[in-house]
């Protein structure tokens, strides 16, 4: 563990008891061999892993299903019944599971948007959580979260399952040696093919499905088909991009493979949608620069198809001699199955662990790793956000004198004209450079990023600043 995270555990308090909105339910401390009730809330995809990662251990029972679209309650519920032989009930609102004393853990799989209030709220009602990636939809609520499982003394795991797998702590011990020599890049890919999803018209939302609990705490908007299920991801109000979305998988890898890394010195993005044009709003291409002072972390979106796509991946790069500038590649590509890995098991496993013997230290994916990982993904965006549009063809200094930094970016280029862009004839948007306040979790002498470091929240779906 890195200094940080030992100061933040060796700080937390003793459990107390609070109450939202009449919860009357508390922490209790489940022993070896009693049961634990889960409740797991966002049902359509992911929701099934995290049916199969509870229901399939000892003495732990999938409960409660939660989702504000009703049309997936009795298949789910079927799902779970033919697998571990219990019929879970089906709720739409979370707020009835967390009023329920019965239900020890609540575990989220639902929007990004929803992920760090739905796990606050938990933790205040005295439930562990296990919660999905990214931990949080901004910089501001995941400390917010941090700060809520410190306070009420919960077990929070979260969904960054390469946290389990040998391999990679073996590797970072190993950088960490100085085995390999200076680390120079940590590199960090999400090449991953995202279609256009054209366009969906307004219209009323389904009978079955609950709009406004969907919406939860984000700005209500009307709604349409893009919306529901999956593609909500490449919308700012809902969700992250790829780089919040599969790609903090490999944001959370790549820094730990820079020792003791927390917050960088600063934060730089660019890159644009690019090939179609359709209502995602997300960048499908997009270069993230993190400068840790001693080495870059370099992070690699691409939505497009190609040759020069890498996959799901990371890579560490050397410099062996100071007078040569000579580097070697140290790569392990991700896991093309991640539901059917290791890791996937033993993420679970680990968090149920932890549950009984209340030792927050032995999670895998402690939610302040998950904070920090998540956090650089938003920084990213938010750099990307705050951006201008310029031709490629017009010389920028964003760079400054980092030559690794330019060869990303002509890697970028590179791709871009193998799926047929006429570089001389598009615009890509430059962001501005963030230069961030570890200590205060700001971005130094800029009020519009502050701003943008949270949100306006829709009540009474409020992340509250003091948790």
């Amino acid at each position: 563990m890195n200094q940080t995270r030992r100061k933040f555990l060796a700080q937390s308090t003793f459990f107390s008891t609070f109450a939202i909105s009449g919860t009357k339910s508390s922490g209790k401390i489940i022993g070896a061999n009693e049961r634990i009730n889960v409740a797991v809330c966002g049902i359509k995809a992911r929701g099934t892993a995290h049916m199969g990662g509870h229901g399939r251990q000892r003495n732990v029972v999938v409960s409660h299903l939660v989702d504000p679209d009703a049309r997936l309650h009795k298949a789910r519920s079927k799902f779970v019944d033919d697998k571990f032989k219990n019929t879970p009930q089906c709720v739409q609102d979370v707020r009835e599971v967390l009023d329920n004393k019965e239900v020890d853990v609540i575990s989220i799989a639902t929007p990004n948007h929803w992920h760090s209030l739905m796990s606050i709220w938990s933790c205040q009602a005295g439930k562990d959580v296990f919660v999905e990636k990214p931990l949080s939809h901004n910089l501001f609520e995941g400390r917010k979260l941090v700060e809520a499982a410190k306070k009420y003394k919960r077990i929070v795991q979260h969904g960054t399952q390469n946290r389990s797998l040998g391999k990679w702590s073996q590797l970072a011990n190993e950088i960490a040696s100085g085995k390999h020599g200076k680390l120079e890049v940590a590199l960090g890919t999400c090449h991953k093919r995202r279609e256009s999803i054209g366009y969906k018209e307004a219209k009323l939302p389904p009978p079955d499905l609950n709009y406004d609990l969907w919406t939860g705490p984000a700005t209500k908007q009307e709604y349409h088909e893009n919306l529901v299920h999956y593609n909500w991801h490449w919308f700012w109000n809902y969700g992250n991009g790829d780089i919040g979305n599969q790609g903090v998988h490999q944001m959370d890898i790549a820094r730990w493979m820079i020792p003791g890394a927390v917050w960088p010195k600063s934060a730089f993005s660019l890159g644009g949608r690019f090939g179609y044009d359709d209502q995602g709003e997300t960048a499908n291409t997009q270069l993230a620069i993190f400068d840790y002072g001693h080495c870059l972390l370099v992070f690699d979106v691409r939505g497009l198809a190609g040759k020069t796509n890498l996959g799901v991946s990371n890579h560490v790069f050397f410099n062996k001699d100071a007078k040569q500038k000579k580097t070697i590649s140290h790569g392990i590509k991700g896991i093309k199955d991640p539901l059917a890995a290791r890791g996937e098991v033993d993420v679970f496993e680990n968090f149920i662990q932890a549950v009984r013997n209340r030792r927050e230290e032995d999670l895998d994916a402690h939610v302040f790793e998950g904070h920090v990982s998540s956090g650089l993904c938003h920084l990213a965006n938010l750099s990307y956000r705050l951006g201008k549009k310029t031709k490629f063809n017009k010389k920028k200094k964003s760079f400054g004198g980092n030559r690794k930094a330019y060869e990303y970016f002509e890697r970028m280029q590179d791709h871009l004209k193998e799926n047929g862009l006429k570089l001389q004839e598009t615009n890509y948007i430059v962001g501005r450079t963030l230069h961030f306040d570890s200590n205060t979790e700001t971005i130094r002498d800029d009020e519009e990023a502050n701003r943008l470091l949270t949100r306006a929240y829709r009540p009474p779906y409020v992340v509250p600043v003091k948790v």
